[in-house]
């Protein structure tokens, strides 16, 4: 399993990743030279190994480049989400101390109001082109030599939460060694279960800042093998590139399954993806009607799994088994399961409560977040993330939803996910988000916002027919009490919905007739 710079004197004009879209391609001797430069760059400004950078970037061909720079000069580097305004960026980059800033002429905006704001960033660098106050990212390598510094380490990322319930949160943990030559540790426990290696072609559908996304690159490099990069998602052009590139192996969140799902029967059947060895999916949980589809079209090589940031533990299961427990993310592989409740009781099998980890686990902690870092853990030494679930008497786990997010109306909990699985199978609908809004006698009641296939759908026959169709399907307690139409939901690129920004603009509502 070698690094990357091994593996362009081994194989130097083999393609380390193409880009979807244009068909670029960088090959390891590329990315070796390119990487080097970035990490003489980085030394030549005065950044040690521990020092912290921040990225800003769409895919684009400089986004691994700089991520491999920064691991081979032992930075501590930190992409953002493209989404975010210029506070939240700023808080980020404060956050973590970033003492420079690499952003896109694609992304301007935010990175010039950036320049304006105070942070500890001393360093502001563009790529594909400058605005006042940035220096050119290209013309800053180009200038450096392309040989290793003298001081490789062992750089790692610092993610950040999403942000989907509050601030967020950057989540650190530290590297297993500072040897530059030290894989990570994905490549080196999931990487041989699914089989990862020089001949992979790995298809990354969605947008690198994102954890899964960056550590399955990261992996598919250091096993040597090659990377498709989508520069966007789009449903059918990650078929073409599976038949164009005879993809192997790719990672996917249910949204895109949902929208890959809803093309044209024609469209899903004129491709060959007969090369696929493994798809997996994580980040949200997936509705039973979907997985099933998504089983029976690409067959029994889709692998769902449980696991975060924090690497906390990590469950998995296979289709064979998901079919024999259908809904479920699997059981532990990494990790001892347990179900606790809001005293601190652990839970019998079947007893819905917040799932956490214990035993051996990887140390992490919320940066410069004690006290965030502190609520993640029980008396017990066990962790959790905050989400929902139970297990069943073979261990398996079944994810009913985020704490944050479970509905209480009327003295009865609410779980949402089970009300948008169910909405999702309604051929008008696109996307959905279920979240509570105040009530003044049950406290919350349950709100339903749809996000329709065609516009011209968003009208109260269509809603009335939606909930109509509902109510077959769950039980009257769970059913919506309004539904409200909206062009585009504020879902991010890994699947995840910001509800807090719904949930923030229905606050004030109250008993509302359906529209």
């Amino acid at each position: 399993m070698p690094h990357p710079s091994i593996t362009a004197q081994t194989y130097p004009h083999k393609p380390a990743f193409i880009m979807g879209a244009s068909g670029e391609i960088v090959t390891f001797r590329q990315l070796d030279e390119r990487s080097n430069q970035g990490a003489q760059l980085f030394r030549s400004l005065g950044l040690q190994a521990g020092d912290h950078i921040g990225l800003m970037l769409e895919n684009n061909r400089h986004f691994l480049e700089i991520v491999w720079a920064a691991q081979r000069a032992g930075l501590i580097y930190t992409p953002v989400s493209t989404h975010l305004t210029r506070e939240e960026t700023a808080y980020i980059m404060q956050n973590c101390g970033a003492r420079l800033f690499i952003g896109s002429l694609a992304l301007s905006k935010v990175a010039q109001e950036l320049r304006e704001t105070e942070t500890a960033v001393q360093h502001f660098y563009m790529v594909g082109g400058i605005k006042p106050g940035y220096e050119s990212w290209e013309e800053a390598i180009d200038a450096q030599p392309d040989t290793p510094i003298d001081d490789q380490g062992n750089g790692q990322p610092m993610l950040y939460s999403s942000g989907t319930t509050g601030k967020p949160k950057g989540i650190f943990v530290a590297a297993p060694a500072h040897d530059v030559d030290t894989p990570p540790m994905i490549a080196q426990t999931i990487g041989p279960v699914f089989g990862f290696g020089e001949e992979t072609v790995y298809l990354s559908p969605a947008p690198l800042y994102h954890a899964a996304p960056l550590h399955y690159c990261l992996m598919t490099t250091y096993n040597g093998g090659t990377i498709v990069v989508m520069e966007h998602f789009d449903a059918q052009q990650s078929l073409a590139l599976i038949e164009e590139h005879r993809v192997t192996h790719s990672q996917w969140v249910p949204i895109m399954f949902i929208r890959m799902l809803k093309l044209p029967q024609e469209v899903r059947e004129a491709y060959d993806l007969s090369s696929m060895q493994v798809a997996l999916h994580a980040a949200a949980p997936c509705p039973v009607d979907v997985k099933d589809q998504m089983i029976q079209w690409w067959g029994e090589i889709i692998f769902e799994y449980y696991a975060a940031s924090e690497g906390i533990g990590f469950t998995l299961i296979d289709s064979a088994s998901w079919l024999t427990h259908k809904g479920s993310v699997g059981p532990a592989l990494v990790g001892e399961l347990h179900i606790v409740d809001d005293d601190g009781n652990e839970l019998p099998p079947g007893e819905i409560g917040t799932v956490y980890f214990g035993g051996p686990q990887t140390t992490f902690e919320y940066f410069d977040e004690p006290t965030k870092t502190a609520e993640a853990f029980n008396d017990k030494g066990w962790a959790t993330c905050g989400d929902v679930g139970y297990v069943d008497e073979d261990g398996f786990l079944y994810l009913t939803d985020r704490k944050n997010f479970m509905i209480i109306s009327g003295g009865v909990n609410i779980y949402p996910q089970e009300i948008e699985n169910a909405l999702i199978g309604h051929d008008k609908i696109a996307d959905v988000a279920v979240f509570g809004i105040p009530h003044e006698e049950f406290g919350e009641q349950v709100k339903a916002v749809v996000q329709p296939m065609n516009w011209a759908d968003a009208t109260d026959e269509t809603a009335f027919e939606i909930l109509e169709w509902l109510r077959e399907k769950i039980s009257s307690v769970k059913m919506p009490r309004s539904l409200d139409f909206h062009p585009e939901l504020p879902r991010m690129d890994n699947g995840k919905l910001y509800k807090r920004r719904l949930v923030e603009q229905y606050s004030d509502s109250r008993d509302k007739p359906v529209k």
